[in-house]
């Protein structure tokens, strides 16, 4: 119960307290020292608002149900963007040891009612963080599926830019997207888990049955494939059953979308492939997805394998096309072109050497099939090396 001479004494006090604690802050707590003028004023506003509304209080207990929300007030948000609930708390630690100081000091008989209200006021103060982290975790969430859904549908790379700068992107490496479909108890938590675990940073979206995960690299390294494969193993366990797609690896995450053009491409004929690979690579797919009408497989697959064969050797390129006409027969193709075998032999290694790729396997000839039809029917519209 309050007394009249205990609350005339505290409000006669009330401002040598404030400055009290002011000070106090300034000599105890090096991160408040160091914060700018208007943060540093807004922090120690809040301060001397648990000195007036203490003395509030302990008029009347009943009329404060939440002493945070009247300590706090309109600056919570303020607060929040400043200091962090563990700096908050030291704050409020402060402020009560100046209470006791020169308050409880001078009337022992207070004491009770100083650490109910100091309780009060760490309880109300935990609850507005969580409130606010609660409403932050909502918008980003919000944000993350915007942005996974901007990377999906194609954006400009600078909308992308500054989405991700929002949500907080911590990579600076190259960047993958893969896709899958979405368990039924997805925890993204855990998925943020594995790729931290394998240095490297995630957005994920579920779109329908899909799921999205844009997989982007710490540090840049000067061979990524690896690095990002390893991460997309770590998660494969977090897809349902089904094809599992990873795009190729790009530069950034503004040109994230070109990754996930070819991973969309790919799982639209994952159906034609044979391979029981989790994940697919999006490139071991290029001839499917050419025939079903992507001009980047298309493009990739000239560029990889016909452009290289067509400028250095004639020779070599209607040897290739030959052997794969002849259903891969040494012999067969020998014939065709009248040359010994082991010239077949020969300029097929010479095929490997210049475009990394084994005529000789049946999934590489098939490949190459492709490629080189492609190239021929390019060559032929263009009207190039006729």
């Amino acid at each position: 119960m309050a007394t009249p001479k205990h609350l005339a004494w505290l409000q006669s006090i009330a401002g040598e307290l404030a400055t009290a604690t002011v000070s106090k802050l300034e000599h105890t707590l090096d991160w408040y020292s160091k914060m700018p003028p208007a943060r540093r004023a807004a922090v120690g506003t809040v301060a001397q608002n648990g000195i007036t509304s203490f003395i509030d209080w302990y008029q009347d207990p009943n009329s404060q149900p939440w002493a945070a929300a009247d300590v706090f007030g309109s600056a919570p948000s303020e607060l929040l963007r400043s200091i962090s609930l563990q700096e908050t708390l030291q704050v409020i630690r402060v402020a009560v040891e100046m209470v006791e100081e020169l308050v409880v000091k001078e009337h022992p008989d207070l004491t009770d009612a100083v650490l109910r209200y100091s309780r009060d006021l760490a309880f109300g103060a935990a609850d507005i963080y969580a409130k606010a982290a609660e409403a932050r975790g909502l918008w980003d969430a919000r944000l993350e599926a915007l942005v996974v859904d901007s990377i999906i549908s194609g954006e400009t790379s600078q909308e992308i830019s500054s989405r991700v700068a929002a949500l907080g992107w911590r990579a600076d490496g190259q960047v993958a997207v893969m896709l899958g479909v979405a368990l039924s108890d997805n925890d993204p938590d855990a998925m943020r888990k594995a790729a931290r675990k394998s240095n490297s940073d995630l957005m994920i979206g579920i779109q329908g049955r899909r799921q999205v995960a844009v997989i982007g690299l710490a540090k840049p390294t000067s061979d990524p494939n690896p690095a990002i494969l390893a991460t997309a193993m770590a998660l494969e366990p977090y897809f349902g059953p089904g094809a599992l797609i990873l795009g190729p690896t790009v530069q950034a995450v503004a040109d994230a979308q070109r990754s996930a053009k070819a991973a969309l491409s790919a799982n639209a004929v994952a159906q034609a492939s044979s391979s029981n690979s989790r994940p697919i690579l999006a490139d071991e797919l290029l001839p499917e997805r050419a025939l079903a009408g992507d001009s980047l497989a298309k493009t990739t697959l000239i560029q990889a394998y016909y452009s290289p064969l067509a400028n250095s050797s004639q020779e070599l390129l209607q040897t290739l096309r030959k052997y794969l006409e002849c259903g891969r027969s040494l012999e067969a193709t020998s014939k065709v072109l009248f040359v010994h075998a082991n010239t077949v032999r020969y300029r097929l290694k010479r095929v490997f050497e210049e475009v990394n790729a084994d005529p000789t396997d049946a999934r590489t000839a098939f490949v190459l099939q492709v490629a080189i039809t492609l190239g021929a029917i390019s060559d032929q519209e263009s009207g190039t090396r006729r």
